[in-house]
């Protein structure tokens, strides 16, 4: 679920520069056909092949529910993805079916190890660290060896600036994302941007600020405009959660004095230079949330209905050991939580063709929906990308030589990733950086009725933005907590 980005600068100049982003790789192991697709395919071919030397005839139609059952499976497609494909994700919900694990609910009145956090599912091993010189929550995953920490970053509307701004802050956040891909110790940096209902804090500030407050009858009639209209609107939220790799930095935790004090003092030297390159591409970072400050996220993206009452309320809702979830019901679709119906889309397929930075305009700006978007970056160390550039060059070179060989015709999409491919080692060789990216968007609402109505706005406004998106199944929960929660988390 992923795709290809380099973190090349767009070149000098100051008109924006249009790009194009590399395909979703669908190359198999042999002539596109991928390891499940072989294997069934192969049992096919033994039964044929058997019955056919063992006499043929009736032994042939015998054999028929085998090889036919394995050409279906192989070839005929759902949704996009052969059969085959779907059984791991089938057998794996039926499984979790037979399991309960569908179902989560809270108990109350069961106390909880102290540092963990109240999330269902495998989030239940997460870990609460807090930072003793900064301040800043940091999440350890024990089993994925990972740290998280989580800053929110104020920046202007991108759509509202001029060409030439717009230029700038573009190359400026490729040198942010080359950064990240230079330290070689980062496992994920997730950006998350969200839509919340607005408490009318922020405008009852500014009317503390710049307003008249006297007993006229403009002064009482902005008050009572700022009283009603605040709560009804609604804000956009932007997050970037930074994720070390304990396993890659494992020396330099030991030299720091091992543990979690030694990881999260290689951290802290992560957290200064993403901060340093965040200022320098003239975004603001607001600081590196405090436990309290993640407990609030977390539970707003759970329970959206009391998200204004929690930022209204500074001191609601600030414990990780109670920011989870009371009640969640996973279904083949959906997922259902505390006040909130959600779904999962992910962006199978970004712009294929040349678009301006800014083409996400319709999918981000869009009005009275509670939406996540979350753009998850992994960076790849530049021997392992030159490596992994080198198999698909080889694979695709060989899988051409055989199509060849059987007359089979090249086609124009295998001929576009082949392309891709050359960029990205040509861009590998300059000196960018490499990442795969991937994009989910988490869709939530008060009703399933307004949920579908919900969903079929956001992929109206992804196609729009020239993307295309796919609802997953049978993994809504998994997906849920990578797209609408800051935790850097993958499917």
């Amino acid at each position: 679920m992923s795709t290809k980005h380099s973190t090349e600068d767009t070149g000098p100049g100051t008109e924006l520069v249009p790009v194009k982003f590399s395909r979703l790789t669908r190359r198999g192991i042999l002539l596109g056909l991928s390891a499940s697709q072989l294997v069934t395919l192969g049992i096919g071919v033994l039964a044929l092949v058997g019955a056919f030397y063992a006499g043929g005839g009736m032994l042939i139609a015998y054999t028929a529910p085998v090889w036919v059952l394995s050409a279906v499976l192989t070839w005929m497609p759902i949704a996009g993805r052969p059969v085959v494909e779907w059984i791991p994700v089938a057998g794996w919900w039926l499984w979790r079916t037979t399991g309960g694990q569908l179902l989560y609910r809270r108990r109350i009145v069961a106390p909880r190890p102290a540092g963990t956090l109240a999330l269902p599912g495998d989030m239940a091993r997460l870990r609460e660290h807090i930072d003793p010189e900064t301040g800043a929550g940091m999440i350890h995953d024990p089993h994925q060896g990972t740290l998280t920490v989580v800053c929110e970053i104020r920046h202007p509307a991108f759509v509202l600036l001029d060409p030439a701004e717009q230029h700038r802050r573009v190359t400026s956040w490729g040198r942010v994302l080359a950064t990240v891909c230079r330290s070689g110790r980062i496992a994920t940096l997730q950006m998350l941007e969200r839509t919340l209902p607005d408490s009318g804090t922020g405008l009852a500030e500014w009317w503390a600020a710049h307003g008249t407050q006297d007993d006229s009858w403009a002064s009482t009639t902005y008050q009572e405009l700022i009283d009603r209209a605040g709560p009804a609107g609604e804000r956009h939220a932007t997050t970037i959660s930074l994720s070390l790799d304990m396993k890659a930095a494992a020396r330099q935790i030991r030299t720091a004095g091992g543990s979690l004090r030694g990881a999260a003092a290689v951290l802290r030297q992560e957290m200064s230079t993403l901060t340093a390159a965040l200022r320098a591409a003239d975004l603001t970072p607001t600081g590196w949330l405090t436990p309290g400050q993640v407990a609030v996220i977390l539970r707003s993206a759970y329970d959206p209905s009391v998200a204004a009452t929690l930022e209204r309320h500074g001191e609601l809702g600030q414990s990780l050991a109670t920011a989870g979830p009371v009640a969640v019901t996973e279904t083949w679709t959906g997922l259902r939580t505390d006040s909130a119906h959600h779904a999962v889309l992910w962006i199978s397929e970004w712009p294929r063709s040349m678009v301006y930075p800014g083409f996400l305009a319709p999918l981000v700006l869009s009005s009275g929906i509670g939406r996540a978007l979350s753009l998850l970056y992994t960076p790849l160390r530049t021997d392992q990308a030159a490596r992994d550039i080198r198999k698909k060059k080889v694979e695709h070179i060989s899988d051409a030589a055989q199509r060849r060989r059987i007359g089979q015709i090249e086609d124009a999409a295998q001929t576009a990733e082949y392309e891709d491919v050359l960029q990205q080692e040509a861009d590998l060789t300059a000196g960018h950086g490499v990442l795969r990216v991937s994009g989910l968007i988490a869709v939530s609402a008060p009703s399933s009725e307004e949920l579908d109505a919900a969903v079929s706005a956001i992929e109206q406004a992804a196609i729009q933005a020239s993307c295309e998106t796919r609802r997953l199944v049978g993994q809504q929960a998994q997906a849920f907590t990578a797209a609408a929660l800051p935790l850097a988390r993958h499917i």
